[in-house]
């Protein structure tokens, strides 16, 4: 049996991921199983997700994978490059996934694999320097550099969010697991009008968020349930933190050098609310992701020093009948402990255990963004979500 694995957030789950899993099967084989590392509550934007990771990871199921993973939240809610190195860890920690597929603006895997190539060349990283020495954002150095070195059709890949984000799965992968690039269809990463049936995350996001669920449930799988999470409940709970924080705390936070972090602490005396945050801490080397995950990271308590090397566990999210059969050869093959139960996180080695009660941690603040906050330890007493 082939296993494809996929890297994502499904904040929310909608119609053009659904595609992409089917299209995944229809390259693969129809018996084709499909492995999610998804994102737990709190994902790569730098705010919280919409609704909770087993309510995700049910939509999920229902629209057509197999068996979710939870993507650990120190990997979650990083760069585009950290994110990728977690997803792709965790999927080849399984030790059954043979192809990693994801969407791709330009569906050219041989693009891509180039531009990965040069961004882990000796040359890049001199050329990288050079850049950065003049004070331009990072982004903007790494594509001029790749420009430089392999022209700008080859460079045009980088400022394509999907492909951008191909490009580092593609650096991420190892030896033995395969690739596929699957062409994005309807709307664009962050774009607002819908196409050909399908609308981006980011539209659904807004008009969730702002109660037009009628508006957004065409391009869903499913009909939209239950409350929604917003980060408008924690605002006065975030700037609290970061007023607070003494500033080698926040030279502690990951990405926070080149005076970000003295930067975010002198913003947030000024800022009454999150936007108005972001605004005063960014500029143009500060890109304004980087700054929102920064703040985030300050409220969540994460540090760099507290994301292991490698993901040292596999949380089970969800399954389906064939995703058990996976599970069950991913118990012959793995090469890490896999959790499909919450008491299991209890024998588990220090490190894991530390990153398992980071994760409590977080989905315990997470339950801060909803109008009736949760109680209890929900970490701790919910089991996967299994769909005959």
């Amino acid at each position: 049996m082939r296993i494809a694995g996929i890297v994502a957030e499904y904040n929310p789950f909608h119609r053009g991921h659904a595609w992409h899993i089917a299209q995944t099967r229809r390259a693969l084989g129809p018996d084709c199983a499909v492995v999610c590392a998804m994102s737990g509550h709190w994902v790569q934007r730098g705010e919280c997700a919409l609704t909770d990771k087993w309510t995700r990871a049910a939509m999920a199921l229902r629209g057509g994978a197999d068996l979710v993973l939870e993507l650990p939240t120190p990997w979650a809610c990083a760069s585009a490059e950290t994110f990728a190195r977690g997803g792709v860890g965790v999927l080849a920690t399984t030790g059954v996934v043979d192809t990693l597929s994801f969407g791709s603006e330009s569906g050219d895997l041989d693009r891509l694999r180039a531009a990965a190539a040069c961004l882990d060349s000796d040359a890049y990283r001199a050329g990288l320097r050079r850049f950065l020495d003049e004070g331009m954002p990072f982004a903007a150095c790494r594509h001029a550099v790749v420009r430089g070195l392999l022209g700008e059709e080859a460079a045009a890949c980088l400022a394509s969010p999907n492909d951008n984000l191909g490009v580092e799965y593609l650096r991420a992968l190892p030896p033995g697991l395969g690739a596929l690039a699957v062409p994005r269809a309807g709307a664009p990463h962050d774009g607002a009008a819908p196409e050909a049936g399908f609308a981006s995350a980011s539209a659904l996001r807004g008009w969730l968020r702002q109660g037009k669920i009628a508006k957004a449930e065409p391009f869903l799988t499913e009909p939209w349930q239950g409350d929604i999470a917003s980060m408008e409940w924690v605002e006065r709970a975030v700037l609290s933190r970061l007023r607070s924080m003494a500033p080698e705390e926040a030279q502690r936070l990951p990405d926070s050098g080149e005076g970000l972090a003295r930067r975010l602490l002198d913003a947030a005396r000024e800022a009454r609310d999150l936007e108005e945050l972001y605004r005063l801490t960014k500029t143009k080397r500060y890109a304004h992701a980087r700054v929102r995950r920064l703040a985030l990271w300050a409220f969540l308590g994460l540090e760099a020093a507290r994301r292991p090397a490698e993901v040292p566990y596999l949380r089970v999210l969800g399954l389906t009948g064939r995703g058990r059969e996976v599970l069950r050869e991913m118990g012959r093959r793995s090469r890490v402990p896999i959790l499909t139960k919450p008491a299991h996180a209890r024998d588990l080695p220090p490190e894991a255990r530390g990153l398992f009660a980071l994760e409590d941690r977080c989905t315990s603040l997470y339950g801060l963004c909803f109008p009736e906050p949760w109680t209890g330890a929900p970490e701790w007493t919910t089991s996967p979500v299994f769909l005959p």
